[in-house]
């Protein structure tokens, strides 16, 4: 399969699985079952018919209401759907020509980012019942594509990485209160993933990160005029930037041979 035709797969899939998404948002910070009941309205409760379930298209065409209380329905639903669409096919262009067999894997690593980045957006929180299992998920399915692809030295150099943040973080949670345990539990499976592609994809994920998170703390304090104890969300940039740190490892990689060999 060629790589646009492997990206265009990809992206129809990522707006089916980001409609999921939307699920998990909802109800995993709730501990609600994520399997039944079907998707409802939140506004009367009333079963939402496959037909009006289409990604994006049905929030379109019913105007961004409830067919059967006509309540507003968030366009937050459809942005989730869109932006798993677009960073799926992201990803996969990516990455398909060079490493296909990982492809899988860091799709569930975007799904993962993307899901954390709303729920720690909204709540303030990284549930347990993902960042828990993001871990094996994400271990399995890079490791497996390092075996088939002969490089299995892509995984030590990834668990070293998830070592040495993970312990990183939990030092600055646990003794300087400067991160949540949230985040300590979550940077174990992003430097494994940015490990496993190569020391450019950690350095640009997570510097990223912390830029992103910088300029928003900056933010806050200068415009929305919040004090310098508050505490602001670090999932969304630590997301952010390991997506950042897949799609940005091969040009940072150029750039850093170019300015070192002088080319």
């Amino acid at each position: 399969m060629s790589p646009l035709a492997a990206a265009t797969v990809a992206a129809l899939s990522g707006l089916l699985f980001g409609s999921f998404a939307n699920v998990v948002i909802a109800r995993v910070p709730e501990r609600r079952s994520v399997v039944s009941p079907g998707s409802a309205c939140p506004s009367c409760a009333t079963p939402i018919r496959p037909l009006d379930n289409v990604p994006v298209l049905s929030w379109l065409l019913l105007r961004g209401r409830c067919r059967s209380c006509r309540a507003p329905i968030s366009v937050v639903y459809p942005l989730v759907e869109l932006t798993m669409g677009a960073l799926w096919l992201a990803v996969t262009l990516r990455l398909w020509g060079d490493h296909p067999w990982a492809v899988p894997g860091y799709l569930v690593l975007t799904f993962v980012c993307v899901v954390l980045a709303v729920i720690d957006a909204r709540t303030g929180k990284l549930p347990d019942r993902i960042t828990y299992p993001a871990f094996p998920v994400v271990l399995v399915l890079l490791s497996a594509a390092a075996v088939i692809e002969g490089e299995p030295g892509r995984i030590g150099r990834g668990l070293v990485v998830a070592a040495v943040v993970g312990a990183l973080f939990w030092i600055m949670a646990w003794f300087f209160r400067a991160m949540g345990l949230g985040d300590a539990k979550l940077v174990p499976t992003l430097g494994f993933a940015l490990g496993w592609l190569g020391w450019p994809a950690v350095v640009a994920g997570f510097y990223a990160a912390a830029l992103l998170g910088g300029l928003a703390g900056l933010f806050a304090l200068v415009v929305l005029r919040r004090g310098r104890k508050s505490k602001l969300p670090y999932g969304p940039w630590l997301a952010a930037g390991a997506v950042a740190g897949v799609l940005l490892a091969g040009p940072v990689a150029s750039w850093y041979e170019g300015f070192t060999l002088g080319g």
